[in-house]
């Protein structure tokens, strides 16, 4: 029976009737969820209040809230209709957050004034009346329970709290999926198609590191197996590509002196010869020496000029892991606790304080000081890192982003990932903390590369066929146990629990793993074809993006005046319109940033020289690009960082309206395209942008589409500067009713200070 207190509306009916009851005068909706396959509801808890953002809702949603062995789903009582300006996720709802997604989960029991920080196996001795859930995509939740059962309300919070801590990997719900969609589909990826078809190279194969040996022309380079079965390496791909004057018996002998048998390893070749290699550590110093001088010799050998190669130790030039580490620790409490009624001026000091962009600069610093050895040096380079496996995965993937215009198109990024993250060994399991067993040893790296990435498109955006929209759901996807991409710290881990995988769920011996437990590159399997057009650029200059590139956009260029690579930005260009000039002071080199302003062009050095003659040409979006390094050119990326919150949240406001106007306008070229070839006849080298038989509308390039003469010329009302995101729902420091979020988060800071919340008396 219902409490006389209850006086909330009643439900709006969108069910048939059947699923619908009166009962004492009040009617009752059996709220449905959706569940994929193999997911089940471990606990759930009526009338609970969702706290969010909008001035005129204060109360909040009315729902359910839900936990199952995948996600935290919250199922409102009113329906309201889908908003355009969302991402619709084909596997997750507009209220749901995955569980590998929760960093932590707080409950709060108001009149008793206690909090607790709840982990696996944790007993909870008072009734929550408020739960928040901190998300590493950096959500911040709050649900309160004045109205649900206290019981119900604790079970769920302990339900939560133990799911989202795995004891073992196998235990992600990754597993249980894949392998119901694997025999749901008899062995068949999704939409038809194999994903060894035309998607992204997975390199687990030696045809692929030959593909790209071929394509770079590194004819003095072989794709070596010696790694089979993980034979010298547990951490190294199975194939690597190795100088070709080195045998087999000759590395497997080097083998043993290397941090976990990493031996160098290719990375890619340019056209004048310079190969880039990333290797670890030496661990025998009797052996060091001679060692280093046949690797050495070998790689010497291996360049058309024999020039010897340049060696750079990240670990002594570049911030650790545990820095990056804090850097992101402070720069979450800024974006997501800390309140904005300070000044714009004061609240950017404190990002900067943060150290994050000083940090995102010194990897971008270091990868172009790199290229000048590569490029103008005519040297190979050596990139060194104790274990091999974080700080060269950065380093590697930027240099050859800034070298390599094959990077910079959608594909072709997804295997620089694939290639110098995955299949070297970063530690994900470990850096992402997937299982929550160890705090020390996780670090945003991941996110640090893409935020370098970021930072590169925000200076040349015609030179990426992506867009920021897409490195955003990139990072969202690494809390997504689904796919293998982001859920090992490498190919031998990958492989013996896909193995076991594939063994419990009678999967025939032989199959390909690609096939079972697909990467994340299979994007049909979280989005929509339409909502996949988020991630291509119109502005993208670049082989078959022949609609932009008489238009001015490939006329890009930077002011010929010089101050090294770290002077202003002679041309404001954000978002492929030019703004106003920059006037800045100048700055050191990039080789030496105490060398005075004043000196003579005649004592630059050969690397200040390179980036001077570089920088006095326009650019070449489909060559070599280096970013421009001074503090001031750091930007702070919003859509990432401040997408959550409401506070920061313009109406028709941000980039999105220049993307708005400039995908219209390049799908109203394409359209006139098309009907000028069905016009003169198809011709050979135009392919016709639509297949017989389909749907013009269903397979255009641009998300928004060519408005006709009769629509209205503002933004849509939906567009927000966090499109295509939405902070509804996510905690607003304004808006909060019932105990104010700063009563238990100022002073304690609950991500800075967890031990001490865990420890608290409750």
């Amino acid at each position: 029976m219902f409490p006389a207190k209850v006086t909330k509306p009643t439900f709006k009916c969108y069910l048939p009737p059947a699923q619908v009851s009166i009962i004492f005068g009040f009617t009752l909706v059996f709220l449905l969820i959706y569940l994929s396959l193999g997911e089940i509801v471990v606990n759930e808890v009526n009338f609970v209040r969702k706290c969010i953002s909008t001035e005129n809702n204060q109360e909040g949603l009315w729902g359910k809230l839900i936990c199952t062995n995948f996600k935290v789903s919250f199922i409102p009582q009113d329906t309201s209709p889908k908003q355009k300006s969302t991402l619709s996720h084909l596997l997750l709802g507009e209220h749901d957050i995955p569980l590998t997604c929760l960093e932590q989960v707080v409950t709060v029991n108001d009149t008793k004034g206690k909090k607790k920080v709840l982990g696996s196996n944790q007993k909870l001795k008072f009734n929550p009346t408020e739960l928040i859930l901190y998300c590493k995509d950096l959500r911040v939740i709050r649900f309160c329970f004045e109205e649900a059962g206290p019981e119900s309300a604790r079970k769920v919070c302990l339900a939560i709290a133990h799911y989202s801590h795995p004891a073992d990997l196998q235990l992600l719900f990754g597993f249980e999926y894949q392998g119901r969609r694997y025999h749901e589909s008899k062995g068949i990826a999704f939409n038809g198609s194999t994903p060894r078809g035309l998607q992204t190279p997975i390199f687990d194969r030696s045809s692929d590191w030959d593909r790209e040996i071929k394509r770079t022309n590194a004819s003095e380079w072989r794709v070596c197996s010696i790694n089979q079965s993980y034979a010298i390496s547990s951490s190294l791909p199975e194939h690597i590509v190795v100088p070709s004057s080195l045998t087999d018996q000759d590395l497997m002998q080097y083998a043993s002196s290397f941090t976990d048998g990493r031996i160098p390893m290719w990375c890619w070749s340019h056209s004048n010869g310079s190969a880039l290699v990333r290797m670890a550590s030496l661990t025998d110093p009797l052996q060091q020496k001679k060692t280093e001088q046949k690797i050495f010799a070998a790689i010497t050998k291996s360049h058309p000029q024999r020039n010897e190669p340049f060696r750079s130790d990240l670990d002594k030039s570049l911030p650790s892991i545990l820095d990056i580490q804090s850097a992101f620790v402070k720069l979450r409490q800024i974006c997501i606790l800390d309140p904005f009624e300070e000044s714009e001026e004061r609240w950017l000091s404190t990002i900067e304080n943060s150290r994050w962009l000083e940090y995102v600069r010194a990897f971008l610093k270091h990868s172009a000081e790199m290229v000048y050895y590569l490029e103008g040096g005519n040297s190979s380079v050596i990139l060194q890192e104790e274990e091999d496996r974080d700080l060269n995965c950065v380093v590697s993937a930027l240099m050859q982003l800034m070298l390599d215009p094959r990077y910079r198109s959608l594909i072709g990024f997804q295997s620089l990932v694939q290639k110098e993250w995955v299949m070297a060994g970063h530690r994900f399991l470990d850096r992402c903390n997937h299982l929550k067993k160890n705090d020390k040893e996780e670090s945003p790296l991941f996110l640090l590369f893409l935020d370098c990435v970021w930072q590169m498109m925000n200076q040349y955006p015609a030179a990426f066929e992506f867009t920021e929209t897409y490195l955003t759901v990139l990072s969202d996807s690494m809390w997504i146990p689904l796919f293998s991409t982001f859920l090992f710290s490498s190919s031998k881990q990958r492989a013996q629990h896909l193995m076991d995988f594939a063994k419990h769920k009678a999967i025939p011996q032989g199959e390909d793993q690609v096939v079972y437990f697909p990467p994340v590159w299979e994007w049909s399997q979280q989005f929509s074809t339409k909502d996949q057009t988020l991630f291509n650029n119109p502005m993208y200059v670049g082989k078959g993006a022949a609609c932009v590139q008489n238009g001015e956009v490939k006329t890009f260029k930077r002011k010929k005046a010089y101050s090294s690579t770290l002077r202003g930005t002679p041309t404001n260009l954000r978002n492929g319109v030019k703004g106003g000039e920059e006037t800045l002071t100048r700055r050191s080199s990039l080789a030496n940033e105490l060398k005075s302003e004043l000196t003579p062009v005649k004592d630059l050095s050969p690397s200040e020289r390179f980036f001077k003659d570089w920088f006095s040409r326009p650019a070449d979006l489909q060559g070599l690009l280096i970013p421009l390094l001074m503090p001031s050119h750091m930007a702070f990326w919003k859509l990432f960082f401040l997408r959550w919150v409401p506070e920061a949240c313009i109406s028709k406001g941000g980039p999105v309206t220049t993307y708005h106007k400039l995908s219209q306008l390049v799908d109203e070229i394409e359209i006139l395209q098309s009907q000028l070839r069905q016009y003169k006849g198809t011709s050979p080298g135009n392919t016709p942008l639509t297949s017989s038989g389909g749907n013009p509308t269903d397979q255009r390039r641009m998300y928004f589409q060519a408005s006709s003469p009769d629509d209205p010329s503002t933004p849509p009302e939906y567009l927000t500067s966090s499109f295509p995101f939405t902070p509804t729902g996510n905690l607003s420091r304004r808006t909060v009713q019932g105990t104010p979020i700063s009563k238990f988060l100022n002073g304690a800071r609950i991500w800075l200070s967890t031990e001490t919340l865990a420890n608290d008396t409750v």
